[in-house]
């Protein structure tokens, strides 16, 4: 029903930005909740930043001030911008989506995120 592709990951300096995107196979109008997850080697996935289908934006505490999450209807397209990245930053991060009246949810592949100088 929904499929959910990530790109923009990559190698990033400490301090860099960067900017995902994650592009849904239909329209997300639908949608209940959509965001971005991320999990490193040994660790467990956490939330980065999430966006409600009124408009409502939160943030991981891990990346709060430093994330903003955007989303283009027209393009059934979300973003990510990510500004002064950490060491502590590099993961693979997802794509998620709670969608329709069932409230399924839906992942992306991910896309690997690297930060090193």
């Amino acid at each position: 029903q929904v499929q959910l592709a990530e790109s923009g990951g990559g190698l990033v300096q400490p301090g860099g930005s960067l900017r995902l995107s994650c592009a849904a196979s239909g329209s997300i109008f639908n949608f209940n909740l959509m965001g971005w997850y991320r999990q490193a080697p040994g660790r467990q996935r956490e939330l980065v930043a999430v966006i409600t289908g009124g408009g409502s934006t939160g943030y991981g505490d891990s990346v709060k001030g430093r994330s903003t999450i955007s989303r283009d209807n027209a393009k059934n397209t979300v973003y990510l911008q990510m500004n002064s990245l950490k060491p502590e930053d590099p993961a693979v991060y997802y794509c998620y989506a709670n969608v329709g009246l069932g409230h399924d949810d839906f992942w992306g592949q991910g896309t690997q995120v690297t930060v090193s100088s």
